[in-house]
C-alpha cells in the first residue's frame, strides 16, 4: 500500500437527512425547511474560527459527510471548498468527497457537486434490492441506486459505494449473490458494513422486542469472510476492516483519521484532532443543530470542547485506530505521539499465536486476528 503524506483534513458535516434510517445512530435530522443562506453563513463562520485556532496547512483532504450532504446546494458547497482555499491553501492533489444518496433528484446534481469542487463521492446503495432497501428506511429503489453510481462513475474520476451485510433475513448465498453483483458494477472502492443494532434506533428496540431478527454471530462473521474473499478475488483487497479498494484508490481522508493526523471538525457534532503549538487536542462541537447555529450566530463556532490529550491517551487512541488498517500500527509513529516506545512484550502472545505479525516497524493483525479485533485491542491497551 503506498504511503500517503501526513496532512491536514477537514469534515464539514451536513446534519439533515429526508428521511430518518431506522438502523442509524449518527448525528441526522429531519427538518421541513432549512435556511440555506443561513446555514451556509454558520458552516463559513466556523471555518474561519478554526483557522484563527490552527492556522498550518495546507489542506489535504475535505469531507462532506452527515446527514445527507448532497441535499446541500451546490454552491454552498463550493462556497466552503473556496472558504478553505482561502484560509489554509490547498495541495495540488487534494480529495474532495462528498456523501450523495441514490435518489434521482440527488443523482441530477451530481455534474453541479463537480464544478463546485467535489472529484470523489460516495453513494449509499446499502443495498441491491428492494425489499431490502425499503425494510432499511431508504428512499431510492435498487434501480435507481445502479443509475445513480453509473451517473457517478460517469461524472467522477473516484467514486465509491456503500453496502449493509448481515441484514434481516439475510442468507450467505444471498450475500454472495448481491456483492458477486456490485462487484460486477466494476467499483475501484467499495465501503461493506455488517449491519449493528445501535442503543436508541428503532432497530434496537423491535430486536429488543423480538420482532427484528438478524443473522447470528456465527453466519455474521462466515458473511464477513466471504466479503473477503470475493473483494481480493475482485482486486479490492481490504485495506481497513469496512473497506476495500485497488492499491491507489483508498480514502485519503479516511486514512487521516486512521493514521490520527489533524483534521478539523466543521458543522454539529463534528469531531476534531488538531495539533496547536505543540499540544494536540480532541474537539467536539455541539451536536443539536439549532443550538449549534445559535451559537455560531453568537460567538462564531459551535465548539462543545478543546480536551488537551495527554501523550500516553494520544499513543493509546492511535493504536485503536490504526489496527484497524492493514497496515497496522506504525511502531515509530506510536512513538512520535506517545513520547515513548511501544512496549512489544504486551504483543508477545498474540504474535506467538498468529493474531498478530510483526513485519519491520509496523505491527499489525492477521486474517485470523482482524476478525477479533476489540478482544486484541483489550490485551494491548491493559
Amino acid at each position: 500500500m503506498p504511503v500517503l503524506p501526513e496532512g491536514f483534513g477537514i469534515y464539514i458535516h451536513w446534519p439533515f437527512c429526508a428521511a430518518k434510517c431506522p438502523y442509524c445512530d449518527f448525528n441526522s435530522h429531519v427538518r421541513r425547511g432549512v435556511d440555506q443562506n443561513q446555514w451556509r453563513d454558520a458552516l463559513l463562520a466556523e471555518l474561519s474560527w478554526t483557522w484563527q485556532r490552527r492556522p498550518a496547512g495546507p489542506v489535504t483532504s475535505i469531507f462532506f459527510g452527515g446527514g445527507t450532504p448532497s441535499l446541500m446546494p451546490p454552491t454552498t458547497v463550493q462556497a466552503l471548498i473556496d472558504r478553505v482555499s482561502e484560509l489554509w491553501g490547498c495541495t495540488d492533489a487534494i480529495e474532495i468527497t462528498l456523501e450523495a444518496n441514490p435518489t434521482s433528484v440527488e443523482a441530477a446534481k451530481l455534474k453541479d457537486f463537480k464544478a463546485a469542487g467535489v472529484n470523489r463521492v460516495s453513494v449509499g446503495l446499502q443495498a441491491l434490492n428492494d425489499p431490502d432497501l425499503k425494510a432499511l428506511g431508504r428512499l431510492h429503489s435498487a434501480a435507481e441506486g445502479i443509475a445513480a453510481y453509473g451517473i457517478a462513475r460517469e461524472v467522477f474520476d473516484r467514486a465509491s459505494f456503500d453496502l449493509i451485510y448481515a441484514r434481516m433475513g439475510q442468507t450467505l448465498d444471498a450475500w454472495a449473490a448481491e456483492l458477486r453483483q456490485a462487484l460486477a458494477l466494476g467499483p475501484d472502492h467499495v465501503s461493506l458494513y455488517q449491519l449493528t443494532l445501535e442503543p436508541g434506533t428503532p432497530f434496537f428496540d423491535r430486536h429488543a422486542r423480538g420482532t427484528l431478527h438478524v443473522p447470528g454471530e456465527d453466519d455474521a462473521a462466515e458473511m464477513y469472510e466471504i466479503t473477503q474473499r470475493l473483494c481480493e478475488a475482485a482486486g479490492l483487497p481490504a485495506y481497513e476492516v469496512s473497506n476495500h479498494a485497488t492499491p491507489g484508490a483508498e480514502c485519503r481522508h479516511n486514512m487521516t483519521y486512521w493514521r490520527l493526523e489533524d483534521y478539523a471538525g466543521i458543522g454539529p457534532g463534528a469531531h476534531g484532532r488538531l495539533t496547536v503549538d505543540g499540544l494536540r487536542y480532541a474537539t467536539e462541537t455541539v451536536s443539536a443543530p439549532e443550538d449549534w447555529l445559535e451559537l455560531v450566530d453568537v460567538r462564531r463556532h459551535g465548539t462543545k470542547y478543546w480536551q488537551d490529550l495527554a501523550a500516553l491517551e494520544t499513543g493509546e487512541e492511535y493504536i485503536m485506530m490504526a489496527l484497524r488498517l492493514t497496515e497496522g500500527v506504525s511502531l515509530p509513529r506510536y512513538e512520535t505521539l506517545s513520547g515513548k516506545p511501544f512496549d512489544l512484550s504486551k504483543a508477545e502472545t498474540l504474535l506467538a499465536t498468529g493474531f498478530l505479525e510483526r513485519d519491520g516497524n509496523h505491527l499489525r493483525t492477521t486474517s485470523r486476528g482482524r476478525p477479533v479485533l476489540n478482544h486484541l485491542m483489550q490485551d494491548l491497551l491493559t
